[in-house]
């Protein structure tokens, strides 16, 4: 009888030091999960936008004569590269 006393209060143990462990695996977790205070809202510290412009209405088309050269070029090389015979 008295060895079922003693089994009974290492169980009881056992599962006081689980809580206690579980509980600080859950505050390590809820601190780690935590996003930091000081980080960018990008209204506020929005201060690196000032004394910039908006991209003008006719910037696509720096994109379409980029992409023109481009094709050109490689156009070019494609046909230089064949007639060398």
């Amino acid at each position: 009888m008295n060895r079922m006393g003693i089994i009974v209060k290492q169980d009881d143990r056992r599962s006081e030091l689980q809580k206690r462990i579980a509980a600080d695996l859950a505050d390590k977790a809820k601190k780690k999960n935590d996003p930091p205070a000081d980080l960018p809202d990008g209204v506020d510290d929005s201060a690196y936008m000032e004394g910039t412009s908006q991209t003008g209405r006719f910037a696509w088309i720096w994109v379409i004569v980029i992409g023109v050269i481009v094709v050109g070029s490689v156009a070019y090389l494609f046909i230089a590269s064949g007639n060398q015979g």
